[in-house]
């Protein structure tokens, strides 16, 4: 056998290190005699499609994961249709929901606020220290739209690392899936007798904030190369956690900074206003212009300033222009507004209804509906309901998956507006150029970079979206992107990348991605 050394820094220290090898076949007499690995790829598929739940699905491919990573990463490469919604959402949501009673082997960290004090030693035990490059790290407090789902809120670390690994190349030992348990105020996790995690409510926000101190610095020292993900944190500790790190460590939070006149529905529609309102302004419009585009909607209507006191994170979207009765119909809010795209972040299904698509039809002749609440039971209509409400004309994402449909006699292909086309390949730009910093900017080039990687006849099928089984390709091209940006802001690490031209660094970024 070959042993591959390559050598590395640790601690001011030049080491080797042996680069990975495929796990040795098992001895003579341990497999059948007819045994295939190709064969046996077409078993587990075999096995996976048996299971009629998309819960079982998941437990199986976890299994699957644990016992063969580089089969499970073949196998999900070669259909990622058909995985991604079982590894991610919307099955991951039932995962969270269920962690706790399907838990069968440990996947990443587990760090308590019990634990103050010593998170270091914690972090220090991860067996691929020195391969860190990414950890995504959640709190659990606001898991997709199921609300505080405390330490069960892990599958999302790990669904998000999974798709990191297949969509961009990172490699497996390379990534770190965190929970932080915090407590939960979740009273039925709390009287579960086989929940995981602590049996308190959540911690107040100063001690809270002590413990995330102390965790992005061990974090930083144990870990110098890596670059850390926020999921899922609640909407105020999200920017709040964001700001306060984002100009310390290489952090950034795609709820916050990713997923997105406008109207956004639901408070966690903030980030996305927020983002669509740096878009608009690299459009050319100044700050103040681009703010006048986008309304929010909470739970109580229009958010404007005489409405009364409101959320510090809703404030800067508030409207000033508006002064009369309170707006609490969305459909009365869209004539009033006449937007020409609705966003909903609201977790509520059927808020988007058929008085309200057929209103944003009737001022539009290409409708904007992007419903994209988690999981699919949680989204503001189906992509079905658009179609027909709208006479075929709807432009359509959701949060989650929905299945194509028919209008007259026409297949339409709805689109996924879901961030993992964007996270993989601004996550590898990232880590390849070494980032200080993730700058909004690198992540608008990565959005861009998606919207540009559309083919010809992508475009001829009326898709918003490329077809995921090209994931590879497009986390490439948006890694290349991502690198261009950082080195114009000056946050490149790595200057021996600005010697590539475009093409030489595409080139080098694709040679870069892990295969199994």
């Amino acid at each position: 056998m070959t042993v591959v050394l390559t050598p590395y820094w640790s601690d001011g220290v030049q080491r080797l290190k042996a680069e990975p090898q495929p796990p040795p076949s098992p001895p003579r007499g341990f497999l059948p005699a007819a045994y295939d690995d190709a064969v046996h790829a077409t078993r587990c598929l075999v096995q996976l499609r048996s299971k009629d739940k998309p819960i079982e699905q998941y437990i199986y491919l976890s299994q699957l994961k644990h016992m063969n990573e580089d089969l499970f990463y073949r196998l999900c490469l070669a259909n990622m249709q058909e995985f991604t919604p079982i590894i991610y959402t919307p099955t991951v949501g039932d995962a969270c929901l269920q962690h706790s009673h399907i838990f069968g082997h440990p996947e990443g960290l587990y760090i308590s606020i019990k634990d103050r004090g010593r998170i270091g030693q914690i972090l220090k035990s991860w067996p691929h220290k020195d391969q860190a490059r990414i950890s995504v790290v959640t709190d659990g407090s606001r898991i997709l739209g199921l609300g505080d789902l405390g330490v069960n809120g892990m599958p999302i670390s790990i669904g998000k690392l999974s798709l990191y690994i297949a969509g961009a190349g990172i490699r497996p030992t390379s990534t770190i899936p965190i929970c932080l348990d915090l407590g939960t105020n979740n009273q039925t996790f709390l009287e579960d007798p086989l929940y995981l995690g602590l049996r308190q409510k959540r911690v107040s926000d100063e001690a809270m904030t002590e413990f995330m101190e102390e965790f992005m610095f061990e974090m930083s020292s144990t870990f110098p190369k890596l670059l850390v993900q926020f999921e899922d944190f609640s909407t105020e500790h999200a920017f709040y956690y964001l700001d306060s790190f984002r100009h310390r460590y290489p952090v950034f939070n795609d709820d916050v900074q990713g997923t997105g006149a406008v109207i956004c529905l639901g408070s966690a529609g903030v980030g996305v206003a927020m983002q669509l309102l740096s878009f608009f302004k690299l459009q050319g419009l100044s700050q103040e212009e681009a703010r006048s585009r986008i309304y929010l909607v909470d739970s109580q209507g229009l958010i404007f300033d005489s409405r009364g006191p409101m959320a510090a994170h809703k404030k800067y979207f508030s409207r000033s222009d508006y002064s009369g009765p309170p707006l609490t119909n969305l459909a009365e809010v869209i004539k009033y507004v006449k937007p020409t795209a609705l966003l909903g972040l609201s977790t509520i299904k059927g808020a988007f209804n058929q008085e309200v698509i057929e209103t944003m039809a009737a001022n539009n002749a290409r409708p904007i509906i992007f419903p994209l609440s988690n999981p699919v039971r949680l989204s503001e209509c189906e992509f079905h309901e658009a179609l027909q409400w709208t006479k075929g004309r709807v432009l359509f994402a959701s949060g989650s998956p929905f299945p194509e449909a028919t209008w007259e006699s026409k297949v339409h292909y709805p689109g996924q507006g879901n961030n993992m086309y964007i996270f993989p390949g601004l996550g590898l730009g990232a880590i390849l150029c070494r980032a200080s910093t993730v700058t909004d900017t690198m992540v608008e080039a990565s959005s861009l970079g998606l919207a540009d990687s559309l083919t010809n006849e992508e475009r001829n099928l009326d898709l918003l979206y490329p077809l995921l089984d090209r994931i590879r390709e497009i986390s490439a091209f948006i890694a290349t992107r991502v690198i261009r940006k950082a080195q114009e802001e000056g946050v490149d690490r790595n200057r021996d990348l600005r010697a590539l031209n475009d093409s030489q660094l595409l080139t080098h970024v694709t040679k870069k991605m892990w295969n199994p």
